[in-house]
């Protein structure tokens, strides 16, 4: 393989879902409320997700935090907003019912930037982090377990 055919030709995006055997209403509100997002996805946040609101989202076991802006909210539905994780990028979060007690989660993640080997690792990462949170929430949602999935990936912190 040449040098050449490792360039990316555009900016890759994050695509991760899962099926999570809950209704559509619990599992948005699992995301939208801190209440249960801190159970399974970051441990601290500065208030619920709704129309606008510009939240700040902390992983204290990694010494990390991200500032989020809610640009569109749908109940139910949709959550899509830009944070500052690694720069402004765009998160849209999907809720589609799959019958009347399942909810299938598309998480979708674009705008990022940098360079080829940056790009790659981010969406690598991204995926990876977005993957193991769905998880984490269709663990706690299905079967009331704390699976601690985002917390025990990098057991020794972010440099270990």
């Amino acid at each position: 393989m040449t040098e050449a055919t490792l360039q990316l030709t555009q900016a890759p995006t994050v695509q991760v879902a899962m099926l999570i055997r809950r209704p559509a209403a619990e599992v948005f509100q699992a995301f939208a409320d801190p209440a249960v997002t801190t159970r399974f996805w970051f441990t601290r946040s500065s208030g619920p997700l709704t129309q606008g609101a510009e939240v700040t989202w902390d992983w204290e076991m990694y010494g990390v935090s991200a500032k989020a802006r809610v640009d569109e909210l749908i109940k139910n539905k949709l959550i899509k907003f830009h944070w500052t994780n690694d720069g402004m990028t765009a998160v849209e979060f999907r809720f589609t019912p799959h019958g009347d007690d399942a909810t299938f989660v598309e998480v979708t993640e674009s705008g990022l930037s940098g360079t080829g080997d940056e790009l790659a690792a981010y969406a690598v990462g991204s995926a990876e982090g977005f993957t193991i949170a769905l998880c984490s929430a269709k663990a706690l949602l299905e079967h009331g377990i704390a699976l601690n999935g985002v917390a025990d990936r990098f057991p020794n912190g972010l440099g270990g």
